[in-house]
């Protein structure tokens, strides 16, 4: 049986937790920034836990980590 490559593109984009949850960049953070409030872009900053459904898609592209 092959082994399974890993999709570079979701490694680079995506933190596997100690817990084995991931964390990724959160949406909302490229053009427009002037009109939203300082604690938004400040809490956008941080990086976010991706859903369960978005999490179990894009583990299956980094079958490694």
């Amino acid at each position: 049986m092959p082994k399974i490559k890993t999709v570079k593109g979701v490694k680079r984009r995506v933190r596997v937790t100690g817990t084995g949850k991931l964390m990724g960049f959160r949406a909302g953070r490229r053009h427009l920034l002037s009109g939203r409030r300082s604690k938004l872009k400040r809490h956008l900053r941080r990086p976010g836990l991706l859903s369960p459904r978005d999490t179990r898609k894009t583990k299956a592209l980094i079958p490694y980590e």
